[in-house]
């Protein structure tokens, strides 16, 4: 195994022995939990605003205009902007509604999307949530967010909120099975579950979408499809149709409740191309050419943690290329893509990639 230059486990390791050695265990842990929980909330809100600023930018581009140009310079303001807005806007209540299930389902969608956020590797010894079943632990907890979109739609006491609660349930969790099944073939051709051992073996043996062959390819290919069905985002943005449900699920909401479903999807994806990024382009591993050992030693000094946000960045822009590129699909469109279509090819390439992985054709795990 081959060292990296910005191995931050030494700096957490010499973090926790100093607070261990001047307060008593409890009151250390207690002060890391503090420390990593600010810096995710900070991550959080300052990817949000960016993809955010980001999404009207390259929206802008697809459909030949300039997006916003007005508050600040290039627009830098706008979001800024927006977000005190919504800070400082009134949250309604509905007649009728169930205000406690009303009140809860958009923390329940943000809690989600924090515990699939803190699953990603920023760096070497950079990670936040790193367990021996990583993979499966993300799959878990993101699938919390669609209880969160239901009961939005449940108690919102609108019919529209409802259609659109229903529609986003259906297609979030058929579309789970298809990211699932492009999970497990990465997990079996890597024979780990565990994130940062599988970041580890593309760093010694090369990105997993290059010695991965074909499978890898079409399991890439398959996860960008369902990643922004995921996410509810075009051309799959069906459960927020304007034209027949006005905003879908979230029509009743307002002020920081609507806040956070907003935040809820720029983050979910941003969470979608970091695990992209992690399984398939190397997450925090530089770029290494073989045979190329001046181009490798340069790579290493660049930082796992711009290496990890520039790939995240990039795929994020595939996907936005992909919803503003096609249409809004129909429900019964939508469906049909997954259970006839991704599904079946998802199981039948990660049989391929077992095979590969069985008969040692070409991928190494070790």
């Amino acid at each position: 195994m081959k060292s990296y230059l910005f191995d931050l486990n030494t700096w957490t390791a010499a973090i926790d022995e100093q607070l261990n050695m001047i307060l008593p265990d409890w009151a250390a842990t207690l002060i890391e939990s503090v420390i990593v929980a600010l810096i995710i909330i900070t991550l959080y809100a300052v990817f949000a605003i960016a993809l955010i600023y980001m999404e009207r930018k390259v929206c802008g581009f697809f459909q030949c205009r300039l997006g916003p140009n007005r508050v600040g310079k290039w627009g830098l303001l706008q979001v800024f902007g927006d977000v005190f807005k919504m800070l400082t806007k009134e949250i309604i209540r509905m007649r009728n509604s169930d205000r406690l299930l009303h009140d809860f389902a958009p923390f329940l969608v943000v809690v989600a999307s924090m515990l699939t956020f803190a699953c990603l590797p920023w760096n070497k010894g950079g990670h936040i949530i790193d367990f021996n079943i990583g993979i499966f632990f993300f799959i878990a907890v993101s699938s919390i967010g669609v209880v969160g979109i239901l009961l939005a739609g449940l108690s919102s006491n609108n019919k529209y909120s409802l259609i659109g609660a229903m529609r986003s349930g259906a297609q979030l969790i058929s579309y789970e099975v298809s990211i699932g099944l492009t999970m497990l073939t990465m997990v079996a051709m890597t024979g780990t579950m565990q994130i940062s051992e599988i970041v580890q073996q593309q760093y010694d043996n090369g990105w997993n979408i290059v010695r991965g062959h074909i499978p890898a390819l079409f399991a890439f290919i398959i996860y960008m499809i369902a990643g922004n069905a995921e996410c509810n985002r075009g051309p799959f943005d069906l459960p927020e149709g304007e034209s027949e449900l006005t905003a879908g699920y979230h029509t009743e909401y307002s002020g920081m409740h609507f806040g956070f479903y907003y935040l809820a999807e720029y983050l979910n994806l941003f969470i979608t191309a970091g695990i992209a990024a992690t399984l398939f382009l190397g997450g925090w591993a530089p770029l290494h050419i073989p045979g190329l050992e001046g181009f490798n030693i340069a790579m290493d000094y660049v930082p796992g943690a711009i290496w990890f946000v520039g790939k995240t960045f990039f795929v994020v822009f595939l996907l936005m290329w992909e919803r503003w590129t096609f249409p809004r699909l129909r429900i019964d469109h939508i469906l049909s893509l997954e259970w006839k279509y991704l599904m079946p090819l998802s199981l039948v390439n990660l049989l391929l990639m077992a095979l590969l992985v069985v008969f040692g054709l070409g991928i190494n795990i070790n």
